[in-house]
C-alpha cells in the first residue's frame, strides 16, 4: 500500500521516573508534537526505550498515547527477536487503537534473508493496520536488502520501509523495487534531505523531540520542490542532528530535552546518563540553532 504516512512523524522519548513512566511529562511530550503540527509520533520504537520496558508499562504507554492523540497518527513499535512476541504486541496495539505499527527486524538472531520475509508475513497476518518495516542494521545484526524488501511488498499490508541502514546507494535501490508498492521513510536523521529527494514520503525523526516543526518545513519544502530552502533548512539541522547522535540513541536526546525543561528523566540500563562533554555539545548546537536552553 501507498500514501500512508506524509511529512514528519516523531520518534518519541519515553519519560522515566524512579517509578517507572513519567506520563504527566509525556502527556507534555505528546501535547507538544501535536500543537507543531507532526503528522505522527511512534510509541515504543528504538527511541522509546522498549527493551527495557516491561509489558505492563508498554500496554500503559499505549493505551495513555491513544487517549492523548487526537491529531496525529499513533504508530506503534512491535517488532523484536521473538516472532511470536511480535505477533502478540502487533495485536495488543490494534485492539487499543493504533493506528499502524513500526516492526524493527529480529535483533541479535541474525536471520536469514528468508527469515527475515517469514517474520514480517507472520505481522501482516496478525493485523489489517498498516505495518512499517524498520530496517536498522547497526542495532540489529540483520539487512533488509533491497530484493528482499521488494519481496515483502507483496505482503498486503505493508505501507513501507523506515530505512536507518545509513547506505544510499542501498536505498536508491530499494526505492527502486518498491516504487508504487509501498512507500520509503527516512529513519537517519543526517540523510532526511536526501531519502526524501529520492522519493521518501516521510521522515521518522529523533530530532523532530526537539524541533518538531522545522522538520515538518522540511518535508514541505522538498514536497513542494524548493529544494533551495530544503537545504538551507538541512544545513542549519545538520549540526544539531550531529549533536544528538554523538552518544548511542536516545541519550542525547533524553539530554536534550532536559535543557529545553522536560522532565523526561534519565535513559535505562544499561544505558547511561550523556556524558557532560556531550552535554556541553548539545547546549552549544541547541543555542546556535536558537533554541531557549535551561541553564
Amino acid at each position: 500500500m501507498t500514501g500512508f504516512l506524509r511529512g514528519v512523524v516523531t520518534a518519541l522519548i519515553t519519560p522515566f521516573s524512579q517509578d517507572g513512566v513519567n506520563f504527566d511529562t509525556l502527556g507534555k511530550l505528546l501535547a507538544r508534537q501535536e500543537e507543531s503540527g507532526a503528522d505522527g509520533v511512534v510509541v515504543l520504537g528504538t527511541t522509546g526505550e522498549p527493551a527495557t520496558m516491561t509489558a505492563e508499562e508498554k500496554e500503559e504507554v499505549i493505551r495513555f498515547s491513544r487517549a492523548h492523540v487526537h491529531k496525529m497518527k499513533l504508530l506503534v513499535g512491535t517488532g523484536g527477536n521473538c516472532t511470536e512476541t511480535a505477533v502478540k504486541m502487533t495485536k495488543l496495539a490494534a485492539s487499543l487503537g493504533a493506528d499502524g505499527v513500526l516492526a524493527v527486524t529480529p535483533y541479535y538472531n541474525k536471520c536469514t534473508q528468508k527469515g527475515l520475509f517469514a517474520y514480517y508475513r507472520a505481522i501482516c497476518e496478525a493485523t489489517p493496520l498498516p505495518v512499517i518495516v524498520y530496517n536498522v542494521p547497526a542495532r540489529t545484526g540483520v539487512n533488509i536488502l533491497p530484493s528482499t524488501m521488494a519481496e515483502i511488498t507483496t505482503l498486503g499490508t505493508v505501507a513501507g520501509i523506515k530505512e536507518a541502514s545509513g547506505n544510499m546507494p542501498q536505498v536508491m535501490e530499494t526505492a527502486r523495487l518498491i516504487r508504487g508498492k509501498c512507500d520509503l521513510y527516512s529513519g537517519e536523521d543526517a540523510l532526511n534531505l536526501p531519502i526524501l529527494a529520492a522519493g521518501g514520503s516521510a521522515v521518522i525523526s529523533v530530532v523532530s523531540n526537539l524541533v518538531p516543526a522545522d522538520m515538518k518545513v522540511l518535508t514541505e519544502c522538498v514536497a513542494t520542490g524548493d529544494l533551495k530552502a530544503a537545504n538551507r533548512l538541512s544545513d542549519a539541522l545538520l549540526p544539531l542532528i550531529k549533536a544528538c547522535f554523538a552518544e548511542v540513541n536516545p541519550i542525547p536526546v533524553k539530554a536534550a530535552m532536559k535543557l529545553l525543561g522536560y522532565d523526561v528523566g534519565l535513559p535505562r540500563a544499561p544505558l547511561t546518563e550523556a556524558e557532560q562533554e556531550t552535554v556541553l555539545l548539545l547546549r552549544e548546537a541547541m543555542k546556535n540553532y536558537g533554541l531557549e536552553v535551561a541553564e
